[in-house]
């Protein structure tokens, strides 16, 4: 089965846009519904092998989009005042979601590059049967290029997160330590609050896997969820466990900076492996049907494979992406309309 559709097609992601009718009529019914979300992650997150693999981050983006959509619902529910500080503070998280998920689609987007470099690598093979030493120097040093392109595209990511992530402050568990300041607004001020922390969660879940990872990240030091029982403590147990498993699975990479994407990853490792078989042939000087060679066969077509899904997930999120900032636009405008004809 192919997991790596276009946007328009994504079964796999639905049941994560099946909204409960009840958790858009009270507080309390949107705190449930975002523990079973970061529940059901959770549990994918156990049973996949491949630490922060496409399948795993278009789950996280799905559900980002989901819960932003129960938000907008429930508003209309709550009966808030016109012209409160409610519709500023909507405004403002939103806004910064939108930034973030800006950053996500340039970092994904920059990947173009480097697999289309991967490509041109095993299309020199296929348009020569024949590996001499000759071609073997092309292909060393068209992996030398793929290579430096992979460290260019992790430095401008590095910068990006420099210059427009940290100024948003993302961060999860915040504490606000008077409970009654999250009642205000019939309970819309914890709602946000709530919103903030999993989205905080979930963007620098995707940014750690899409866009760059620092290893001295707050993110990195693991949640505590002591103390903030107060409301949806549910959610928050829910939230913090989830956030302490990423984390550590992060702490234990040998290399924990840069893009931590699973299948990045996996294609560094597989020009390395191509690399060093074409080094070993080289280094006797004979000509070789490459094709008819187990070691090199194996290694293009696993090369190809890694590629092909890179390629093919990195366009599906950017697809979700697209999907997403039309989503937020929407929610935006129905609620300044939702205010302007009360």
């Amino acid at each position: 089965m192919n997991f790596f559709l276009s946007h328009q097609q994504q079964p796999i992601f639905f049941h994560f846009l099946v909204m409960d009718p009840s958790s858009a009529n009270s507080v309390n019914g949107f705190y449930s519904f975002l523990t079973r979300g970061i529940d059901d992650l959770e549990r994918f997150f156990l049973s996949n092998n491949n630490f922060l693999s496409i399948q795993f981050l278009q789950r996280a983006l799905s559900l980002l989009r989901s819960f932003h959509s129960q938000l907008t619902l429930l508003v209309q529910k709550l009966h808030l005042p016109v012209g409160e500080k409610w519709l500023d503070e909507y405004m403002d998280e939103s806004s910064k979601l939108w930034e973030a998920c800006h950053v996500i689609k340039s970092g994904i987007s920059g990947m173009e590059n480097y697999y289309s470099n991967a490509f041109n690598i095993t299309s020199l093979l296929e348009n020569h049967p024949l590996l001499t030493p000759q071609l073997s120097r092309q292909v060393i040093r068209a992996i030398s290029g793929c290579r430096r392109e992979a460290m260019a595209l992790e430095e401008e990511n590095r910068a990006l997160m420099e210059a427009r992530i940290q100024p948003l402050s993302l961060r999860f568990n915040e504490r606000v330590t008077i409970e009654s300041k999250l009642n205000g607004f019939n309970g819309f001020r914890g709602v946000l609050y709530a919103m903030r922390n999993v989205s905080s969660l979930l963007l620098m879940i995707l940014l750690c896997g899409l866009v760059y990872c620092w290893p001295e990240s707050d993110f990195l030091r693991g949640g505590n969820c002591e103390g903030c029982l107060c409301f949806g403590s549910a959610f928050m147990i829910s939230t913090a466990r989830l956030q302490q498993r990423v984390a550590a699975e992060i702490n234990q990479l040998s290399g924990r900076k840069g893009v931590l994407l699973y299948e990045f990853r996996r294609s560094k490792v597989a020009m390395e492996e191509l690399r060093a078989e074409v080094e070993r042939r080289c280094s006797q000087g004979a000509v070789v049907e490459w094709e008819k060679e187990g070691g090199i066969r194996e290694r293009v077509e696993d090369l190809k494979g890694c590629f092909g899904v890179l390629s093919n997930g990195a366009e599906s999120i950017v697809g979700q992406l697209d999907d997403f900032f039309d989503e937020i636009v929407e929610g935006r405008k129905k609620l300044l309309d939702f205010c302007s004809h009360r």
